[in-house]
């Protein structure tokens, strides 16, 4: 498991059942099926993806989650689980709805478009910034909302949605001592545990 993600484990229940949405290669639920005996499966795109999924032993389907989640009942697993791909869905508040539908509990994770450093990046250089959690060029990301830590907190307060957790990542100085104190600011990564 990615180490700035490694507490997301104890938000999530020994045995539970669990979707990872837009899974990548699917070391998120290997480690969990390794250390929480969690019972589920990931949804991926991309086919290589998908390939390193099979290699892991992860149960995977190939879905496009923009199309949405209707072949999921209501209630079909206990968490549902979404890292870096909210931004890059067409209706995120859709796919949140849909994600709280058919879990109990949803974890979410995003970079912080608000971020000081990436406001600075675009009034400096007057370019789309490109840094180590926006890895693309402005023609080739997959991220096609960009949103702020405040914008989350809205969304959720518009919807209804329980904020069970929130946490903050930042790695570098200042940013790791003052996330807590202005996240909209200095927060890299937002990461939610959210219910209905």
């Amino acid at each position: 498991m990615n180490h700035n993600f490694s507490f997301i484990s104890g938000w999530i229940r020994s045995g539970s059942r669990l979707l990872d949405l837009g899974c990548g290669d699917g070391s998120l639920l290997a480690d969990l099926t390794s250390s929480h005996n969690v019972r589920g499966y990931g949804l991926e795109i991309d086919s290589d993806s998908i390939e390193k999924c099979i290699a892991r032993g992860v149960n995977v389907v190939e879905q496009d989650l923009n199309r949405g989640l209707d072949n999921f009942a209501d209630n079909s697993f206990d968490t549902v689980v979404m890292t870096q791909a909210l931004q890059a869905m067409r209706y995120p508040h859709l796919v949140l709805d849909e994600m709280l539908r058919i879990g109990s509990e949803c974890i979410i994770t995003f970079p912080n478009f608000g971020s000081w450093r990436t406001r600075a990046y675009l009034a400096f250089r007057g370019r789309m910034p490109v840094t180590k959690q926006l890895a693309y060029q402005w023609y080739d990301t997959p991220n096609i909302h960009f949103f702020t830590y405040s914008d989350f907190e809205a969304l959720c307060q518009e919807r209804n949605i329980n904020v069970m957790h929130r946490k903050f990542i930042a790695e570098q100085f200042p940013d790791n001592l003052l996330k807590n104190l202005w996240p909209n600011l200095f927060t890299e990564t937002a990461v939610y545990h959210l219910s209905r």
